[in-house]
């Protein structure tokens, strides 16, 4: 019996022991710049385990916000280590240090549900498996949660006010610096430095017809960079000669339709901005939706191995039309300066086509893919057309389908007739070989 007593008073022992893993957050809500920082956390945590003989068996820090579900990877992982049951209780500094979303404090309280997770200490409470201790770290988190959404209102009401004082919210654009000073929030004034060269911008475009890419060569040649060191690239040029932002107006959310007028000094007024946009309309020639090219990362370049790329160009037509036209160059990743020159699409594919026929039937690899084209042909004359089965495999000219898909197939069928090539391709001075 002595010993049967005994051997009860070590199992009861041992489901008692809880192993705790220390999470500590570092929070990044604004109103909570005074809260404890990750090591402070850690420090006051520990010597609380010290002092109530916990067994801390992990330490995890984290400096990710909790707003949003699942977005904190240290988190997720002590859920995983929880289910794993590599520790079953954690030690934290508070309730919303855990979660500030109902998602993460739903699997917290799950993994109390499943018996994974036997308790949480925090500085000042304890929380169990327990109907009422569950109910009142749920109303804790459901706290956390409210003055989260509570802040986003307030934040966005105090925006909308900034706007309607004049002020826009946000980093000034290019030509403007942000005022520094907490009584001049969202106020910006005119940069000394860059101010006066975007006003040249735009009178070269309204005045003299400057194109954008005369534009970004004319800042590379003056070493024109942002506040932030940075030269201007193409596209940014563009999106500065379409900010209302310039000559007085602004629009915030951008693309929500809400326009205000600012109380900031414009550069230019809106007489010039309108010359602009009318020289920009006039030579503005739409971009097809996604650029998709058929032969990029198949090729390399002749002369200095790197890949080649591709881009499209496009030419008004005086009827009004607008031609295409797709040119194939070499990367220059490898070496630049290289001076391999680029191969329109339509020259890229007589060379291709041209290639095909010096090229053995074993190298070209279609063999498999022209039987089940066949196989599928087959399947759609009988079951769709009613014709009677035929052997048509025999006698297939797998060099003349090649060079069918080459001009005639889809993009996907390109690359797929090209990726069956066992050798690589080169392209050098407009010419292909293997």
């Amino acid at each position: 019996m002595k010993v049967l007593d005994e051997k009860m008073r070590v199992n009861i022992k041992e489901t008692v022991q809880y192993k705790y893993c220390l999470y500590a957050r570092k929070s990044t809500e604004a109103e909570d710049k005074q809260a404890l920082s990750i090591e402070s956390q850690v420090k006051e945590m520990l010597a609380l385990a010290d002092r109530e003989g916990l067994n801390v068996t992990e330490i995890k820090r984290e400096a990710h916000s909790s707003k949003e579900v699942g977005q904190r990877p240290v988190f997720n992982q002590m859920i995983e280590d929880l289910h794993n049951q590599k520790f079953n209780c954690i030690l934290t500094w508070a309730p919303d240090r855990l979660s500030r979303n109902a998602g993460d404090l739903g699997s917290i309280v799950d993994m109390m549900d499943r018996g994974k997770l036997h308790q949480i200490r925090t500085y000042g409470q304890r929380f169990t498996n327990n109907p009422n201790e569950k109910f009142l770290l749920m109303i804790l988190g459901s706290q956390a949660k409210l003055e989260n959404d509570n802040k986003a209102v307030n934040v966005k009401r105090g925006l909308r006010t900034r706007c309607e004082m004049g002020w826009r919210p946000g980093q000034a654009p290019t030509g403007y610096l942000n005022e520094r000073h907490l009584d001049k929030k969202c106020q910006c004034r005119i940069d000394p430095k860059r101010g006066p060269i975007i006003k040249q911008m735009f009178e070269h475009v309204a005045y003299e017809g400057w194109s954008g890419r005369k534009l970004y060569k004319w800042l590379k040649e003056i070493d024109f960079k942002t506040k932030n060191g940075k030269h201007l690239v193409l596209a940014n040029i563009y999106l500065l000669l379409r900010n209302n932002f310039y000559y007085g107006e602004f629009e915030y959310p951008v693309g929500s339709g809400n326009w205000y007028t600012g109380k900031h000094t414009p550069l230019i007024d809106k007489d010039l901005f309108d010359k602009v946009q009318e020289h920009l309309d006039g030579k503005y020639i739409p971009k097809t939706e996604s650029k998709e090219f058929a032969f990029t990362k198949l090729i390399k370049c002749g002369y200095c191995n790197s890949g080649i790329t591709a881009d499209e160009k496009f030419k008004k037509l005086k009827d009004g039309g607008v031609n295409r036209h797709v040119y194939y160059f070499c990367s220059r990743r490898s070496r630049e300066g290289c001076n391999n020159p680029a191969i329109n699409e339509t020259e890229l594919i007589s060379e291709l086509v041209d290639l095909i026929d010096t090229i053995d039937l074993d190298e070209i690899g279609m063999n498999e893919k022209i039987r089940e084209e066949i196989a599928r042909f087959n399947k759609f004359r009988i079951g769709v057309l009613g014709h009677k089965q035929e052997k048509t495999n025999e006698g297939v000219d797998i060099k003349n389908y090649a060079k069918y898909l080459l001009k005639e197939g889809t993009i996907i069928e390109k690359r797929e007739m090209l990726l069956c090539l066992r050798s690589t391709l080169f392209m050098k001075d407009k010419k292909v070989s293997l």
